[in-house]
């Protein structure tokens, strides 16, 4: 066995990734698949395009590095996490479209529930109530259409986050199955007991025997049956996204810490076997179970981090491709005094607010898209420093430098403005695909692939380094305006 494959099914694609012994990309494919907006904040996905998409991509992945199933050592699936499906357990067909973690159609009812039961929520899962998470989606799927509910409860239906559903689909229903990793961002996963949690699933009206059977992060579940063309590799690895980036990035000492900018931005840092309960408001989430030790990560959550650059592409048109953004922000020296708050979809980690939307200010006539695109730019970076200030205050840990990986790092201007506004140096990684490299380290450690983790921590590079040049005394004042754009962005939709 030469090779691990991964499966990463990310938010807008999915992607297949074989890897040599060396942590290596050897081959990658990649497809886009489409973004459903039903209504204003309501996000799907179809969740047979998510599972067409990704068998495409790894037949052409195996196509491209001319390797045959029996190669593969192992697979390690790592995807999207919260977004939510349901299927019916006979035939296999969804009950509706897949609910997107950026879908804010349950914001009411999340606003209900945290007012009654959120610190009880926060103490058993870590989360905040917020329509982000997976709990508040399926109460939506079971209630929104009659009959749905007695379907559930007589165990017709199953609940999968995409994880879930694509083991169930390679497996042709044998294995309804998630790891520790997804399961603790549902909503109705204690972190202690690491189990389903009879008085979240009360909170929720929802039925146990919806639910997957919860396994650690690394072992091997079964084979792949279905396609035919990939029959016979061991499923070794389930992880989200963000932990698996976290575990690709060889975080693996306490204290270590990444950042991943892709549609979002997410800030972890491996606590350990002890879950760190936060005051600033980040969660308290698990990081991987493996060979019987669960560790655990703090979490900031950024909803709107290289998405907003595809905004000003697509809503805004002020960019053809999304690599254009870094020549037209560099095109001037400084913002010009605009600040753009992308709260789109709500405001995450340290705000946690459902009704804030997003904001342009600082407008005036000598303002031109030049100075739009390096605001849109700088919202990324000030965001991510808001995450870590609020996580360097919970653990008390002080950071020599940010590991940093995902597809947003390979504009250098984003990079060189966020090392100035952390004042500490930014890292990137020699391999940018550290998230689907997360999961086909579990896989390959299932498998015998590779023997520790000391073994993959070999393997870690960093690609480019970047330095701090801004005066702290310029970026205080920067963060403070931008404090102030965000402060005008709270509850605007109330």
């Amino acid at each position: 066995m030469s090779y691990v494959l991964a499966f990463d099914q990310g938010t807008t694609s999915s992607r297949s990734i074989i890897f040599d012994h060396d942590g290596t990309p050897v081959s990658v494919a990649q497809k886009e698949f489409t973004q459903i907006y039903p209504k204003s904040g309501w996000v799907e996905h179809d969740p047979w395009e998510i599972w067409s998409s990704q068998i495409d991509t790894a037949v052409e992945a195996l196509s491209k590095a001319g390797v045959g199933p029996r190669e593969i050592a192992a697979v390690g699936i790592t995807n999207q996490r919260e977004t939510t499906v349901i299927w019916d357990r006979k035939t296999g067909e969804p009950v509706h479209n897949a609910i997107v973690w950026q879908d804010r159609r349950t914001s009411d009812l999340c606003n209900q529930v945290r007012e009654k039961h959120g610190a009880f929520i926060r103490q058993k899962t870590g989360l905040e109530v917020d329509a982000y998470f997976s709990a508040s989606k399926i109460a939506w799927l079971l209630n929104s259409i009659e009959g749905r509910r007695a379907r559930a409860e007589s165990g017709e239906l199953a609940f999968g986050t995409i994880d879930t559903w694509l083991v169930w689909k390679l497996t042709r229903g044998r294995h309804h199955i998630t790891d520790v990793s997804n399961a603790s961002r549902t909503m109705l996963f204690d972190i202690r007991t690491l189990d389903w949690d009879d008085e979240l699933l009360g909170i929720f009206d929802i039925p146990r025997s919806l639910l997957p059977e919860i396994r650690s992060s690394s072992e091997v579940y079964g084979e792949i049956t279905n396609p035919d063309g990939l029959a016979g590799i061991p499923i070794a690895a389930i992880a989200g996204d963000q932990q698996a980036a976290l575990f690709g990035q060889a975080c693996f000492e306490t204290g270590s810490t990444k950042n991943t900018y892709g549609t979002g931005c997410f800030m972890l840092q491996n606590t350990g076997e002890v879950p760190v309960e936060s005051n600033n408001r980040l969660l308290t989430t698990v990081g991987w179970q493996i060979d019987g030790r669960t560790e655990y990560a703090l979490e900031g959550s950024v909803f709107i981090g290289g998405a907003v650059v595809q905004w000003l592409r697509d809503s805004l048109g002020i960019i053809g491709s999304s690599s254009e953004v870094e020549a037209m922000a560099a095109a001037v020296e400084d913002n010009g005094g605009v600040y753009f708050v992308p709260a789109f979809a709500g405001l995450g980690t340290p705000h946690w607010n459902q009704e804030a939307r997003g904001l342009i200010v600082g407008l005036t006539r000598g303002t031109g898209k030049s100075h739009i695109a390096r605001a849109a730019l700088e919202s990324i970076a000030f965001q991510t420093a808001d995450l870590l200030d609020a996580m360097q205050s919970d653990s008390g840990t002080k950071l020599s430098e940010l590991r940093v990986d995902g597809g947003a790092t390979a504009n250098r201007l984003l990079m060189q403005i966020q090392a100035d506004l952390l004042q500490i140096p930014v890292v990137r990684a020699q391999t940018q695909e550290t998230t689907a490299l997360g999961a086909a380290y579990m896989a390959g450690l299932a498998s015998g692939f590779w023997k520790s983790k000391s073994d993959l921590s070999q393997h870690w590079q960093s690609r480019e380094r970047f330095e701090p040049k801004m005066k702290e005394t310029d970026t205080r004042d920067l963060r403070s305006r931008w404090s102030e754009a965000v402060a005008r962005s709270l509850d605007w939709s109330r």
